[in-house]
């Protein structure tokens, strides 16, 4: 299968492995973290504080991400990534054990967890196109398509909702820190790669004033990129008004309209998964349409509509049928977004721009995490559902409209692209 080609190589292998070892981490933490909230004494208020606080860490360390992916070796910061989540997750777990965590202190080491996760998917991106052909690229991100939905909204919340279940959210957390400590083995396994910048050709100017240079430089080409420009200008406003929605209130609406418990939750969060991974496998094994950019958008815009289900099902399965939909639709496009990154975005530039998108795409995600409880509670759930679903259709269309891609995408084609170009 196209998708699964990439695996026959071991480096690409043991890359893998360490990135679905990460996932499974964060799948587990997404439905863990609810329960261990609800244990505490907490609502929707406390776990938009503790999903803000991470979602502000990811967002603080971003733009540095980039800079470092482009010049530190990538598995050095891979290793530091998954050696600082194994120890601030394995101390989240210890004090829940001990009945010693509360509140606050969850939110501070949320925020510590955040700021480790915003260095490593800069430096994942980066060193994929060093370890497979150009021509494997959409199989890769058709593979990462998979993973990300089976293990981050399938395995690990199914995995964390039955520990909760039998146990308790501490040991749901330390399965967490365990997936994190078996993600670093992988990656202290992986091979020493040339960087793919040549570093000794810019001298040894002051680090603060190279790293500046570097964001500047990375900025340029986004402001200067229409196709990227403007469908970070989309993301970023869907994300605002449907990721808070998404991450924070679909647990309550699952308790509070459908009587559901880990159960429901993770069978939704399962469902989501399921929809992914069959998208993903679908996109990769195809080839990729010829509108590339309109595609993208038009699939973004129409994955927000089912968020409308759970503002208005009393119960659990019309919602489970609308998070398979929502899986689709959002990791469908995904894969696409990852193949053209790689393609069309020159490769000493590829960590800031992976960054940039990491940063620009996700701005909003703290506000609408940490606004999505309050608002619920002034407003309801239903009212915030209805916007999540519908609003970014408005979005998609003014992005159609106002951004003109129709040309760029004919003109750069990418499944004729046998290497990377600078677009």
């Amino acid at each position: 299968m196209r998708a699964l080609r990439p695996l026959r190589r071991s480096a690409y292998r043991r890359l893998a492995t360490a990135l679905a070892l990460s996932v499974l981490a964060e799948g587990l933490w997404t439905l863990a973290v609810v329960w261990q909230v609800v244990e505490l004494g907490g609502g929707p208020v406390e776990l938009s504080l503790v999903s803000g606080a991470l979602a502000l860490g990811v967002i603080v360390t971003a733009l540095l991400g980039g800079v470092l992916a482009d010049r530190v070796p990538q598995k050095r910061i891979l290793v530091g990534v998954l050696a600082m989540l194994a120890v601030s997750i394995g101390l989240v777990a210890g004090l829940s054990a001990l009945g010693a965590l509360s509140v606050p202190l969850l939110v501070a080491v949320a925020a510590v967890i955040g700021l480790s996760m915003g260095l490593f998917f800069p430096a994942y991106s980066a060193l994929v196109p060093a370890m497979v052909d150009a021509d494997e690229l959409l199989a890769v991100n058709g593979f990462e398509g998979v993973v990300r939905p089976v293990l981050l909204q399938g395995a690990g919340p199914a995995l964390a909702g039955v520990l909760v279940a039998v146990w308790s959210p501490a040991a749901a957390l330390g399965a967490t820190a365990v997936a994190c400590v078996a993600g670093l083995v992988a990656a202290l396994a992986l091979p020493a790669r040339a960087l793919r910048r040549d570093l000794t050709a810019e001298g040894t100017g002051h680090p603060v004033r190279a790293v500046l240079r570097d964001l500047v430089e990375g900025f340029r080409y986004m402001v200067g990129t229409r196709w990227l420009l403007v469908t970070l200008v989309f993301a970023s406003l869907m994300i605002l008004f449907v990721l808070g929605p998404l991450e924070v209130l679909v647990p309550f609406a699952i308790i509070e309209r459908a009587d559901g418990g880990p159960g429901g939750h993770s069978l939704v969060l399962l469902a989501y998964g399921a929809g992914g991974a069959i998208a993903s496998i679908v996109v990769a094994s195809l080839r990729l349409p010829r509108r590339y950019l309109t595609a993208m958008i038009v699939l973004w815009s129409v994955a927000c509509v089912p968020m409308v289900v759970f503002g208005v099902a009393t119960t659990l399965w019309p919602m489970v049928v609308a998070g398979f939909v929502l899986g689709g639709l959002f990791s469908a496009p995904q894969v696409i977004w990852g193949t053209l990154l790689q393609h069309r975005v020159p490769p000493a530039l590829l960590g800031r721009v992976t960054s940039l998108d990491f940063f620009v795409s996700l701005a909003f995600m703290p506000v609408s995490m940490a606004l999505a409880g309050p608002v619920s509670v002034v407003a309801g759930l239903t009212p915030v559902f209805l916007v999540a679903g519908l609003v970014p259709l408005l979005f998609g269309t003014v992005a159609l409209v106002v951004g003109r891609l129709g040309p760029d995408e004919l003109a750069h084609p990418l499944e004729s692209a046998d290497e990377v170009s600078t677009a």
